[in-house]
Order: structure tokens, then sequence, then C-alpha cells
């Protein structure tokens, strides 16, 4: 079914992509059944107390499938998955690629504003979301967002207490009746591969929601040439502990890259240190994922922690830029190497080699996963620099698609209109053809691997009646990398403080990570020729020196 918003590859290139066996033409929904007929009785997820075999993952999925479509869900659809790190997650996530149905990676942190912009933009026929999580009632926040969507969306709920209006999802994928005969019924109606497979989130520098389509075709090619980059084999063991629904832990190489070649894939709500320690012990982990702030906590408690992390064997470190010096702290830390990691849930995934050199792996993001990767790296006047200069990259390729989720304009400023797809980070490549990231061009805060564009929280506290003018910043921070800082002009005679702000985005539904955690008021902001503020000068203020404050 085509869906209206979506960016197609032009018939070259997808021939191309066709011709040189990147892209396949199986769903994703078919593979789950690949790796069920060759590994059946080997455990695919663990969570807690509860260990899924490949089998029973796979017929698990299909009658998730199958009863979502007696919901009234069909190919074309779209949901709202808003799960923590959980094996209901990977089940309803396949469900979803066997039925057609596209899902949108939501994080448990999004709150009204995030799901309810989202939701309308895609159109949303369910949201599939825990009961409770960390203390916080989901349930009522989906029935909340589903009365303000067109389409009236189903509340799908994972827990054990789901009131009336919801439908228990784990009701409906217990895998009884006629499995083969089922499995037979789904093969049948199986979605094209060329259509949407499901639907990640970005960050960007406005307030419009950015949402990715990925093809069944291009995200298998991704999970592919992730999982080859990366060594995984059937005796791979991997941890997630990085919110699953981000493309890094699920597909890059993640969980689908684990599962594709016959791994285990263990889930883990926390990356606190005692948690992970003690879930590498007790599995034998082999390899995990973390950001920069993530993997430091983990440096900095391994001496002495008193758990056996003998396992393990790589960490991914990517999501922000890792420092050389940490980079080679790492390893010793934990006993294993570091594979760094540069990539974006619009496409392009680099790493560094398992074996690759010291140099190489602590000083460089890594080369391409995909001969077909197309890397240009372009000056301000978007002409290409000299091989070794800084500039920003673009980037076109089999797995990189060719425009955001029906939003014609922001696609005609974010791709040229050849196809590539304006990054918006500064890098260098290195003669050997590893990337180095220097720097950003977009207007993005990052904190600790979580894109907040900077744009949306200005919207939002723009709208505040303090608020004359305002520009939120990256404020460097040595645990998370940066924290959103705020600079605002308050109008004559009014006065403002954090936790008035806090309480503002809080009371319109913005998650938790996006919340400013600093504010600086000063009676004028500086501008730029054209009369925006001027965020360079503004950051400059931030840079080791207190911006004085005006009442």
């Amino acid at each position: 079914m085509k869906r209206e918003g979506f960016v197609p590859w032009p018939a070259d290139a997808a021939r191309r992509y066709v011709e040189a066996d990147c892209w396949r033409g199986r769903p994703l929904g078919a593979l789950m059944w690949d790796w069920a007929d060759a590994w059946a009785d080997r455990t695919a997820l663990v969570d807690g107390d509860v260990r899924l075999g490949y089998a029973e993952l796979a017929a698990s999925a299909d009658a998730l499938a199958e009863r979502l479509a007696g919901q009234g869900l069909a190919d074309g659809d779209t949901v709202l998955v808003q799960l923590p790190n959980c094996w209901e997650f990977v089940v309803v996530t396949l469900a979803c690629f066997r039925l057609g149905v596209a899902p949108v990676m939501m994080l448990p942190p999004h709150r009204e504003y995030e799901l309810a912009s989202i939701g309308a933009h895609v159109r949303a026929k369910a949201l599939v979301v825990p009961g409770t999580w960390r203390g916080y009632d989901h349930q009522a926040l989906a029935h909340r967002v589903a009365e303000r969507l067109p389409d009236e969306p189903l509340v799908l709920v994972v827990g054990d207490d789901v009131r009336p209006g919801g439908v228990d999802v784990r009701a409906l994928l217990r895998p009884d009746g006629d499995t083969a005969a089922r499995r037979g019924r789904l093969d049948k109606a199986a979605p094209d591969a060329m259509e949407v497979a499901l639907f990640l989130l970005s960050g960007g520098t406005t307030g419009l929601p950015k949402v990715i389509s990925r093809t069944h075709n291009d995200y298998e090619y991704n999970i592919r040439q992730s999982a080859a980059a990366c060594a995984v084999t059937a005796e791979t063991v991997y941890l997630t502990v990085l919110p699953a629904g981000h493309n890094y832990p699920l597909a890059s190489p993640g969980i689908l890259g684990t599962l594709s070649a016959g791994g285990r894939v263990v889930l883990l709500s926390s990356p606190r240190p005692d948690a992970v320690f003690a879930a590498i012990e007790r599995e034998g982990v082999t390899t995990t994922s973390a950001v920069p702030a993530v993997a430091l906590k983990w440096t900095e408690a391994a001496p002495g922690c008193g758990r056996d992390l003998s396992s393990l064997r790589h960490v991914h470190v990517g999501g922000s830029v890792l420092s050389p010096e940490l980079a080679a702290r790492i390893g010793p830390a934990l006993g294993c190497r570091v594979q760094q990691v540069y990539g974006m849930a619009e496409g392009l995934i680099c790493y560094t080699a398992p074996d690759a050199t010291d140099e190489v792996a602590h000083g460089t993001q890594g080369a391409p996963v995909s001969a077909y990767d197309e890397l240009l790296v372009v000056g301000p006047d978007g002409r290409p620099v000299r091989p070794g200069e800084t500039g920003e990259l673009l980037t076109r390729g089999p797995y990189t698609p060719r425009g955001y989720y029906g939003v014609p304009d922001q696609n005609a400023l974010s791709f040229t209109p050849d196809g590539w797809y304006r990054t918006g980070d500064l890098v260098r490549i290195t003669a050997q053809g590893h990337v180095v990231v220097c720097g950003r061009v977009k207007d993005l805060i990052n904190r600790g691997g979580e894109k907040i564009a900077a744009g949306e929280i200005e919207t939002l506290v723009q709208e505040m009646p303090e608020v004359a003018e305002v520009a939120a910043v990256p404020a460097p921070d040595p645990e998370v990398g940066e924290r959103v800082c705020l600079f605002v002009r308050l109008h004559e005679g009014r006065a403002l403080t954090l936790e008035d702000v806090s309480a503002a985005l809080s009371g319109r539904g913005l998650a938790a990570f996006k919340i400013p955690e600093r504010l600086e008021i000063l009676p004028d902001l500086p501008h730029t020729p054209v009369g925006k503020p001027d965020k360079k000068a503004l950051r400059g203020l931030l840079d080791g020196t207190r911006v004085e404050v005006t009442p």
C-alpha cells in the first residue's frame, strides 16, 4: 500500500540497489521464520526471568499480528510504539513487520506533546504502551492522547492491569492454535518489501515532527551490513541497555542484527553499572552498545566491581562524539575492544572494525558499512572541500532515505535536489577513508545521545507570557555531553525562574530529557546580521564564563 508522504528512491537508484543485491525483496516479517527454522530451540530473548526461543518468538509475533488484524489494523496502517526494553517490544515490532503495519518508535520519556503531534502527523491507528513505567501511568497517557487524535486509535497495553477501553497485548500474543496455518495465511498477505516497514524519529532544527520512513528493503540491508561490520555470529550475546526504539540498539546491529545471526539478545531497562555488570556475568554477554556518558560511568565503576566481565569482547560507543582519551580508557577498564560508531536514523552508519588499530579505534568514528554509501564533504559554499579538510557531510546510499515523511518544505532544506542528505555534521575523512566527526552545523543539543531540537524548545518557551525572546543552546556537561541552556530576554517588569520554565514545559507534556536545565536572563540577546539570535556568541558566553544575569 503506497503511503502518501513517503519519498521513494529514484527508479534508477532502486534498480541499481536491487541488481547489487543490496535490496533482496523480502519483507522484514518473513525473516523471523528464517531464524526460527534455523535455530528453533536456541534462546532468542532474555528479559529477567523470561527466556524466549526463536520458534516461540516467531509464533508469538504471528499470533499477535493476526489478532491485531482482528482488531482492525491492516497493511498500510501506522501505530505508535512506546515501550521500554522488554521482550514484548520485540514481539510487537515483529508482529507489525509481519502485518505491514508500520511502528513509529517512540521513547518512554515522551509525553502528550510528542505523542499527539507525531500521532497526528502519521495518522496513527493505535498506541502501544506499558501499563505503568517507572511510576508513570502510560495507560492513562495513551487514552488522553487517543482522545486528541482524529482516527480514534486503539490503546494497546502491555501490563498486568489493563483497564476498560484498553486491549491486553499479552493476551493477544499467546501462540495458541495452529501455528503453521497461521504462518501460511500471513505469508500470503505479506507486505511489499519496497513499502515502509517502520518509522524512526530524528531530532531537527524546527518544532515540526521529523519522521523517518524506512522500507523493508533498506532496513534489512541496514541490519545485514551492520551485523557484518561488527562480526556478529550465533555466539554473540548482545546486551540492550539503550532505549530499544533507537535505530542504534534496534538494528545497528543491535537486537535485529543479533537475531539475524542466531545470537542471544539480553534486554535490560537500565544502563546502571551494577545492573549491567550483573547481566554481563549472568548471561555471558559478549557485546553491548553505549553512548559516551554511559561508557564513562562503566569505565569508572568497573575496577573493583566484583563481577566477572571476561565474556565481554566489544563495546560499541556512539551517539555523540567520543574523545580519543576516553576511547583509550574504555577497553582496558572493561577488558574488551571498543568499536566506535557514527550513524543516524536517517541512514548512514560507520563503524571502526572489531580488530582496528588503536589509532583508528580511538581516533576515528570508522568507515561506512556499505560499499554503496556515498559521502561528500562540502564547505559553506556547498562545494566539495579538499581531501582531508573539514566540512559538512552529505550522504546518500541504499539505506539512506531520500526524504522525511510528509514534510516537503523540510525536505527541500535537508536534502539536495540530487538526493544527498545534509547531515549537519562537520567531519573530515582520513586518507584511509575513516570519518572523524569534528562538530555540528545543525541546531541540535545532544544530551547523552538524545538529540533535542533547539527550535522545538524555543517555540514552546516563546509562548510563555514572560518571554520576549529566547534562544536554546547546548551547555557543555562532563556527564551527558550537553544540557539545554536557555538565554532569555524578558518583557519589561516580568520575572522568570528555571522552575517556572520546567513547570510550563512539563505541563505541555514535553519529555523530561528536553526540559532546560539552565536559564540565563539577559537584557538583550546578541544577534546575527540578519537579526537571528547569535548562538555562536551565546555559546561563547558559556565557554568557561558565567553569564551576568540581569534580574
